[in-house]
């Protein structure tokens, strides 16, 4: 039993940091491009490492998330397993959408769906895997942010 949680682990893990270079190689430079850097911002946008250190630390502990609800269920239930890969899309996409193509609009969708699907991952099993939430809520807090930041581009430029 041991090895096979350890197995999903390296899985989800596996998945998580593969999202994040697919999405980093299809924002084509998308923080250093003139566009972006020429947008108003919100006041509380971080500085720009803050945006790679907070993407590691989610996935890692999102990985562990997915692990243990991976267990509550038979492995990967169609439901959870059709969920995880919407949100796989949907972070992806993002990337694509507002940097590389600069749809800021299609961007505040995508980022909203991504933020109200954490917060259903979030809510949804808080019952069935009690204290390992915690490693579900800097996702929220970060979609949260991130979410903001976007509409804030939207509605400010």
């Amino acid at each position: 039993m041991k090895e096979n949680k350890y197995i999903r682990f390296i899985i989800f893990l596996i998945a998580n940091f593969l999202a994040l270079a697919i999405g980093v190689w299809l924002m084509n430079d998308g923080p250093r491009t003139d566009w972006y850097l020429s947008l108003n911002k919100a006041p509380w946008t971080p500085a720009n490492w803050v945006f790679g250190a907070a993407w590691t630390t989610i996935m890692l502990l999102f990985a562990f998330y997915m692990t243990k609800l991976s267990f509550q269920y038979e492995f990967l239930a169609q439901k959870i397993l059709i969920l995880y890969v919407v949100q796989w899309l949907l972070n992806v996409g993002w990337n694509y959408f507002f940097f590389n193509q600069h749809l800021v609009l299609v961007g505040v969708i995508s980022i909203t769906l991504l933020w109200l699907l954490i917060g259903y991952f979030t809510f949804e099993h808080i019952k069935k895997i009690k204290w390992y939430t915690i490693f579900i809520l800097p996702y929220l807090v970060w979609m949260t942010i991130a979410t903001s930041l976007n509409a804030y581009i939207l509605f400010n430029n």
